[in-house]
């Protein structure tokens, strides 16, 4: 399984380097061709087996949330800005990776017995937190880090409980993995693999290479929202953990093609993958991108469900990533079968 080594590169939306170098070296052996964009796209290509000119897109996003070394101030704290969607309170006390040597550094905040009782009742705003990399003052913090630095969640990957995973980056390195795993399959279709870059901040990786390869059909391979949690309205919950590939109907983003749905819904039935559709239209993906490119294309998103996304510590379960592959993999043998021009 690629998920491990995967989580533990950096890869802030716009810094995919040490993510698309490994996923390059894994993915190159199955594949005819590989190839990087000016964007920084990754593309991997296969040949189909029935030779009927049609191309299957998968597509994973390499980047995740992170940070950005924004000011270094007199005393050698470091302020940041967020690069992408993140909630400010889970970055309290949370340890970091600062820059290209990965110096270790502490969030941190004013102590609550220092603020007032109206403070306590508002959610932190990035402008009060700050970086405490143990340097003395400024000289000394730009002897490590710089203005400009990204800076990742320090978080490991571990296995807990009844086949859960805990990691940072889960969104979308699993959806990564899974697309290098699912390279191993033969598909009747022409297949590109494409690993995209800066999904987080705009989906702007996706714009570049649909238009570029213009496939026939896209799977979006994703990380989204479950919010199967203790006092969660029922109306609110997206998806739940272990029940299966979450599959979207809409999003924030993309309604997707209906005929398509179905069809991967009734195939993943077929052959007893456990599914789920994803119940709340919120959030987006590269889907956005890709179905408005090249004149159109037609898309459908598969994801893992993941608790506390973006943040230090996603949840993700085993299984749910299993029938994800699982279903990717079928799909790729079907597609002559599933796909409605």
């Amino acid at each position: 399984m690629y998920l491990s080594r995967l989580t533990a590169l950096p890869g802030v939306s716009g810094d995919e380097g040490a993510v698309r170098c490994f996923i390059k070296e894994q993915i190159a052996p199955y594949c005819d061709r590989v190839e990087t964009d000016k964007m920084g796209n990754l593309l991997a290509f296969k040949k189909g087996y029935a030779n009927c000119g049609k191309t299957l897109m998968l597509c994973a996003h390499m980047d995740e949330v992170g940070l950005i070394a924004s000011r270094i101030t007199e005393e050698g704290f470091v302020t940041f800005k967020t690069v992408g969607g993140i909630d400010p309170r889970v970055l309290i006390s949370k340890r970091v990776c600062v820059g290209k040597q990965a110096h270790p550094g502490v969030i941190g905040r004013r102590a609550i017995h220092l603020l007032s009782a109206e403070e306590r009742k508002q959610m932190p705003k990035i402008k009060d937190l700050y970086i405490d990399i143990g340097a003395k003052n400024k000289k000394e913090a730009e002897k490590k880090v710089k203005v400009g630095d990204y800076i990742v969640f320090d978080s490991a990957y571990r296995e807990f409980g009844d086949g859960l995973i805990k990691a940072k980056a889960l969104d979308d390195r699993a959806g990564c993995a899974a697309l290098i795993e699912a390279a191993k399959t033969d598909c009747a279709w022409d297949v590109c693999f494409a690993f995209t870059v800066q999904e987080e901040v705009g989906l702007r990786g996706a714009k570049v290479c649909g238009k570029h390869v213009a496939p026939d059909f896209v799977v979006v391979v994703e990380g989204t929202t479950c919010s199967d949690l203790p006092e969660t309205k029922e109306r609110m919950v997206s998806t739940r953990l272990a029940k299966g590939v979450a599959l979207s109907f809409i999003d924030g983003s993309t309604c997707y093609n209906r005929s398509l749905v179905q069809a991967v819904y009734d195939l993943a039935k077929t052959n007893d993958i456990p599914i789920q559709f994803k119940q709340t239209a919120t959030g987006g993906n590269d889907a956005g991108a890709l179905h408005l490119a090249a004149g159109g294309i037609k898309t459908v998103s598969l994801s893992v469900p993941a608790r506390y996304i973006h943040s230090p510590s996603s949840v993700i379960a085993r299984s749910d990533y299993q029938a994800m592959l699982d279903l990717i993999q079928c799909l790729m043998k079907e597609v002559q079968h599933v796909y409605i021009a």
